[in-house]
């Protein structure tokens, strides 16, 4: 599948689109959050073509589909290159859109802005890599370092972890960051498994938490597989002192109506969300928008995880463009290393490999869902930040039995 949006216009430079290419996940398993990301880019096209373009000229979107498959991500990409003759190549959402992608731009020597691939630099190291994600120099760490710094502070403390994890490359590194922040936190690790990407019955696994008996099940599940993991753990009628970690599916506003209160006293992580400090004019307007169009595209209906960043990533690329003014890649790459670039989800400056210069995730904790309706979750109320400290930070309820039935968290000043 190719979306294609813009106006084209004629041969001259000025007035030829600045086409920019790049490939999403818009079916399969990942499809709710790479049409989140789609929806958000296509608003911002809308805006900067409404503002007269970058460097005098309209831009167009080629997207093209990907199906959640990796295999397919290398060849989408030359043939953007290639056949399409793009101006500019950008990442996709996720590891899966973009690793596969980085043998060719690295040997295209391509400027490179990603979305929300919290693992690529691991691996490849591109200078001229660059990516939308708050987890900062050290994303391993940083994206269960709140749930873990938390639940040490509680009382009793927690002592013992079993950790449930996709098998899957995107769950090696938030597994490994686990592991660290657990251990400087004084808790060990009791169990460790693995399940399939294509498990149906996660009964075996809850049968071995059971057995196990942690105090924390830590789980780094994909979407599909949090909805099923947190029913199992429903139905079993297990509560440890607290749940949840590393997974992607409780940000998505389908997973969160689909769960409902089966999310109450979970702990994850969030990238973004409508409180005090992180939202402002720039992301209402955005999200109004979404919103208004989510349901048509087959969109996340919150928009809240995905498209603050995505929307920002294209900013990114137009400030740099902007400034450099010309679509030399080296040049761009440069830039990026050096500038300060102001998107709606705030400043963000890059260090040396690609990644933000610090972390902004967010530490959340479920409560108060009753029932399945949506418009429960359009605000943070069912959602309470509990890491880092801040205006909008509440204390966490704990344990997780006590969590589970709570309807409103304690403020903390």
């Amino acid at each position: 599948m190719m979306c294609r949006n813009a106006r084209m216009g004629g041969a001259e430079v000025p007035d030829r689109p600045l086409k920019i290419g790049y490939c999403l996940s818009l079916s399969g398993g990942l499809a709710a959050n790479g049409r989140a990301a789609r929806l958000a880019h296509q608003i911002w096209q809308e805006d900067v073509n409404a503002r007269g373009g970058i460097l005098g000229r309209p831009v167009e979107l080629l997207c093209l589909d990907d199906e959640t498959k990796p295999d397919a991500v290398a060849g989408l990409y030359q043939r953007l290159l290639d056949a399409e003759t793009v101006d500019l190549v950008i990442g996709g959402y996720g590891d899966n859109s973009v690793a596969p992608a980085m043998p060719l731009i690295i040997e295209r020597g391509k400027f490179f802005v990603s979305l929300m691939a919290l693992a690529v630099q691991a691996r490849f190291h591109d200078d001229r890599y660059f990516v939308m994600i708050p987890t900062g120099p050290h994303p391993g760490t940083a994206l269960t370092e709140g749930f873990f710094n938390v639940l040490a502070t509680q009382t009793p403390k927690p002592e013992t972890v079993a950790i449930l994890a996709a098998d899957a490359p995107f769950s090696l590194m938030p597994v490994q960051g686990a592991k660290e922040n657990l251990a400087h936190n004084g808790m060990r690790v009791v169990s460790e498994a693995r399940y399939p990407l294509a498990t149906a019955d996660f009964r075996p696994f809850i049968d071995e938490l059971r057995r196990t008996a942690p105090d924390v099940f830590f789980l780094c599940s994909y979407i599909n597989d949090s909805a099923a993991l947190l029913k199992a753990i429903g139905e079993a009628g297990l509560e440890p002192k607290a749940i949840g970690g590393a997974m992607i599916g409780p940000q998505n506003g389908v997973v969160k109506a689909q769960l409902g209160p089966l999310l109450n006293g979970i702990i994850n992580y969030e990238y973004w969300l409508p409180v005090e400090g992180l939202v402002n004019a720039a992301s209402d307007s955005l999200l109004q928008r979404y919103q208004a169009r989510a349901q048509a595209e087959g969109a996340d209906p919150l928009g809240y995880y995905v498209a603050p960043l995505a929307y920002a990533q294209m900013q990114v690329v137009a400030q740099a463009i902007t400034a450099v003014g010309s679509l030399d890649d080296a040049a761009l790459s440069a830039y990026a290393h050096s500038a300060t670039f102001d998107t709606l989800v705030g400043d963000v400056t890059f260090g040396e490999d690609g990644a933000w210069t610090r972390s902004r995730v967010l530490t959340v904790q479920f409560h108060g869902i009753e029932g399945n309706e949506i418009a429960q979750f359009r605000s943070a109320a069912t959602e309470a930040v509990v890491h880092p400290r801040g205006p909008s930070t509440s204390q966490l309820i704990y344990p997780y039995a006590a969590a589970k039935r709570a309807q409103q968290p304690s403020a903390t000043s």
